[in-house]
Formats: C-alpha cells, structure tokens, sequence
C-alpha cells in the first residue's frame, strides 16, 4: 500500500448534504428491511428489477427524462420514464408474443444505442433472464456464451448480425428468435415491427425474490468464462449502493461510461439510476478527452461514474484540455473497474476541482462493496471502507494460498492492521451471485469458513480502510518478498514520462520471481536507453530495490478487457511464450 499521499479531508461546506454524513453510525443501524421499504415490490413479496426501475415513477416522474442519448454522429433522442415504460412494455409483449416466457435468457449484443437499454429492460420485465455481451466479440466467444447460457433470444442489430452471427447461427441450437435493430435479414424478428405490435401498457411479470434475472460472464484465465447468476431481489443493493456510494440524488444528471457489455454498465448503468428517478446520459461514442468534457459541460453532468483507464487517458491529454470547459456541474466523481493509482486522486482535485472516489467490487458481487464517500475522508490508493449491510474482512492464507480455518471451520480472520491477505465478504447482501451457471463446484469453492473469498490480496489499516494489493494469481514472490503489482504500477506512473504501467513476476532461478515491468509513454516522451535507466533508478528510490522493478519494457499499447482492467496475465503469457486463454474480453479484440 501507498500512504505517502496525504488524506483529503471531509470536503464541506456540500452543495447538497452527502447521503451518507455519519459512517459508524449507518453501519450500526442499517437493515435490509429499511431498504426493502424505499421501493416499492408486488403484490405477494414478489419483486422485478424493471418494475423498481421504471414502472414505479409513473405516479410522480413519467415526465422526467430518464436517458438521453448520445449518438456517435451528433444525433440525440430521450426518453422520458413515460416513454420508456412503454417501449419496454411493448418489447416485453413482443417477446410473450414469440413464446418466451419466465426464465427464458435474452442475450444482448450490441453497441450503446437505446434499443439495448429498452431490451435489456424490456427483457426483465417479461421475467425474462437479461444477458449481456461485449459487442466487440467475435463469434466464437459469442457462440461459447450463447450455447452455455442456452440462449433463447438474441437482441443485436443489422451490421453485428452479418458479420458474427449469421455464420454461427447454425451451431445454436437452443436459439430460438434474433431480433435485429436497424433493418430486416430473412430468418430474424425486426426490432420496430416486434414494438409496434407490442402491448403498451404490459406489466412487469411478478417474480419470486431468487428468481434468475441477469446472467453475467466473466472473463476466464483460462478454458471457458465462467456465467454468474444474479437475482431480481439484487435490485434493493443496486438501489442503496448508488445512493451510499454514487450521492445520488433525485435531481442529479449522471453519467456512468462504462458498457452495459459488463456488469458495471448494467447495474450501475442501467439498473440503480433508474430506481432512482434520475437522467442518464448514455454516449455511444468511444472516449475521447475532447469529447467526454464537452458531454459533462453541454448535459451539466453532476455525478459522473468511470474507470481508471479513462482516468489516465485524460491524464495523458493534459490538465489543459480540462481548462477549456466549464466542468463545474459536477459534484461527484467515482472510479472502478481496477485500483484507482493515488496519483490519479489527486489529479482530479487538480484538473476537474474534485477528488477521484475509488471503489472496489466485482462481477460475483454484483454491486457496489466498499467505497470512498462523499461525506467521508479519502486516502488516495484506498479502496476505502465497507457498505453499510457489508461486512468485509482479510483472512489469513496458508503457504500455497488457501485460506486457514480454525478448528471449528470458521476462517482465520487476519486481525493486525497493514497485514497482507485475502480479502472476503460476509454472505447475504441482496446482488450475491447464487451461482456459476452449470458450474456448482467452482460455486461451492468460492466460499470458506462462513465468508465468499474474493481472491483479491488486501490489507486492513487501523481505521478499517481497504488496500488492494493484487489478484492473488497476480502476487509476485520474489527473494521471500510478496509484491503487489499495484503498488509498483502506482509508483512508475508518478514519473513524468510514464502514462500507464503493468506489472508482472517473471521467473528467475535465483530469487524464484522478479519483477518486471511494462510502461506505456506520455504524448512527448520517446524510449531509450537512458529513459530506461531513469525508470529503473526512479524505482529503486520509490519501492527499495527489493520491490523494485528489475526489469523495464516499453509498451505503448498494453492490453486491457473492455471494462479497463490492465491485463498483467496477457503480459506474462506474452513475456513467458504461454498460452493467452479467453482473451474475448480484451478491448478492441474481434476473434
């Protein structure tokens, strides 16, 4: 972990109060019962996610824009609660209409444009199981997810249909119906015809709190992805976590740029905005620094919800370009997909006047697990402090990397502050995953000793903020050292010429594993020897020679899955001439 960095304090005086203001005292009296009752369920403690999330502002915000789209060319079309819940109802019919029914998995496949949004959500009033998928796979990771999530209904449009779908469909047996936006191709439903058929004013299908209602793939390291199950009751921590983590606020205008391709793009994209009553702005375009501060001056962005690669794109670009907008609509900004670096931190207090708020949680969680708040203090490279309703811990690993039990079978909770170890959640929060869909084993071994292990490496300081040190697949053990990559990434890119870093272990006879790194340059910098060098020696001052890199490579384009992730296992497959296992979720990969 990094503390160099000093704490930025509670900021005050707050243009509107934080929602959550006093931290000790929210975890002592939190209750799941208390959320259950902000929204508003059906009849016969049934739940669906798409009801808490349009049909219940009908009586109070129909009229309020509920997402305004940006299109890739200038175009712009809104939606209001109103319009949306129409068009989510007629699309609901239209799949009843085709005979899909409860359970039945309507995959989505297609780029950030409002037919995905209406399906998706179209898709979970029916009862339906929304699946979402990169539009940048290609159709072999398509195939693998379709056919393991035995795929009813494909949502894509005309272009992805032909170029990935057509060929593969075939080899889909369970795929009953595609349904094309932007045009008709013989053996497809046509998204338009489908709505102006459908039922207006259809009702959200009641469902039992367990029932199925996402089905999230994660990214393999190697063999297949694994499908991670989520139930509509999840909706209740999508709804808190982004009022607890996100501020958010009835009037606020939020942007949250992730893909609904990932889960962060659904759930806190799609899903917790909308239960919220509020206006997102959705932006087909890809980032472009220009682009992206004009979008937060032109919408009045207030809360704005991104990843640490974009981060430091903007960082690459320059506090300068920042300047020439007028960014002070913003009231919150949060991170996620990776460690947010400290530098980044504070160079949000610097180029956009507001500090940078780090979060952490993964795709089996299914939402928001620990965070930086608003009304709380903030010390850059902490993931920062559990939830209210979250209660997280480190547990102590044994030599080859199992967690210990007692002798009662309760895990051994690592108990002294800045003490490496795994970090893992209580379970019961309402987005738990219930599953890997066909995969009960790698389910059951994801838990130990009364507590889901995360298989992320943390520590614990003091105060009860979190500190991530690594994947623990990631960990480099060098001379009898444990090194995070984190650690030594975040401090290669406090040098000047360096914009993004990726750290791996690299085998070594001596020492079992040292560290080396991969370095991508700032605009103005170009490699050499002597840079090199500097690096090296920068290092050495930074970390000590121990953790220190030993090693350092230039490479301007290192790889990272669509969600941001700097892909260090990618590095090392290429580094070690090993197989690079499912890379279907690399950015920019067409396989």
């Amino acid at each position: 972990m990094d503390t160099q960095y000093p704490v930025i304090a509670k900021r005050g005086p707050f243009r509107l109060p934080p929602n959550l203001q006093r931290y000790e005292e929210a975890r002592e009296q939190f209750g799941w019962d208390e959320v259950t009752s902000y929204l508003d369920g059906l009849p016969g403690d049934k739940w669906n996610i798409a009801h808490e999330a349009i049909d219940r502002h009908l009586s109070g915000r129909a009229d309020r824009v509920a997402i305004r789209w940006l299109g890739r060319k200038g175009d712009r079309r809104e939606y209001t609660y109103a319009e949306l819940a129409e068009a989510t109802s007629r699309f609901a019919s239209g799949l009843r209409a085709l005979g899909v029914g409860k359970g039945d998995r309507v995959f989505l496949l297609s780029t950030r444009i409002p037919e995905l949004y209406i399906a998706a959500l179209g898709a979970l009033k029916n009862g339906s199981v929304a699946a979402p998928l990169f539009s940048a796979f290609g159709p072999e990771p398509i195939q693998t997810r379709v056919s393991m999530g035995q795929g009813k209904v494909l949502l894509t449009t005309e272009q992805l249909y032909k170029r990935k779908v057509a060929g593969i469909r075939s080899q889909l047996p369970s795929l009953d119906h595609v349904i094309v936006v932007g045009g008709h191709v013989d053996g497809t439903v046509g998204f338009d015809d489908l709505l102006k058929e459908g039922d207006p004013v259809t009702r959200s299908e009641p469902m039992d709190p367990e029932d199925m209602a996402l089905l999230h793939f994660t990214s393999g390291t190697t063999g297949t992805p694994k499908g991670a199950v989520h139930v509509h009751r999840a909706v209740l921590h999508h709804y808190i976590s982004a009022s607890y983590a996100l501020d958010l606020h009835p009037e606020d205008i939020y942007w949250c740029t992730a893909d609904p391709g990932w889960v962060t793009g659904m759930s806190y994209g799609i899903i917790a905005p909308l239960a919220h009553g509020i206006t997102s702005i959705v932006d087909e375009g890809e980032f472009d620094a220009d682009r992206w501060y004009r979008t937060i001056e032109e919408q009045r962005v207030s809360v704005w919800y991104t990843a640490p690669t974009a981060i430091r794109m903007l960082m690459m670009a320059g506090e300068s370009v920042a300047t020439q907008y007028d960014l002070s609509s913003l009231r919150f900004v949060a991170s996620v997909g990776e460690p947010l670096n400290p530098e980044a931190v504070i160079w949000g207090t610097k180029a956009i006047g507001l500090p940078i708020h780090d979060n952490w949680w993964q795709t089996e969680t299914g939402g928001i697990m620990i965070a930086n708040f608003a009304g709380e203090e903030i010390r850059p490279g902490s993931m920062g402090r559990p939830l209210p309703g979250i209660e997280a811990t480190i547990l102590r690993r044994d030599d080859n990397g199992k967690v210990r039990l007692n002798a009662d079978g309760t895990a051994e909770e690592e108990t002294t502050p800045l003490t490496e170890g795994e970090l893992a959640l209580r379970p019961g929060w309402p987005s738990m995953f219930r599953g890997y869909l066909g995969m009960e084993e790698r389910y059951r071994r994801s838990f130990a000793g009364g507590w889901y292990c995360s298989g992320d490496l943390a520590e614990r300081d003091e105060d009860g903020y979190f500190w991530f040190v690594g994947r623990g697949d990631d960990v480099i053990k060098s001379a009898g050292h444990l090194i995070g990559p984190f650690e030594v990434e975040s401090a290669l890119i406090e040098h000047e010429a360096v914009a993004e870093a990726g750290v791996i272990g690299k085998p070594d006879p001596v020492a079992g594993e040292v560290v080396k790194a991969f370095v991508a340059l700032n605009d103005g910098w170009e490699w050499s020897e002597d840079l090199r060098k500097g690096l090296l020696a920068w290092g050495r001052v930074k970390l000590g020679a121990s953790v220190a890199p030993r090693e350092i490579e230039l490479c301007q384009d290192l790889p990272h899955t669509r969600s941001g992730k700097i892909m260090r296992r990618l590095l090392k497959a290429w580094e070690l001439g090993l197989p690079t296992g499912d890379t279907s979720t690399l950015e920019g990969e067409e396989t």
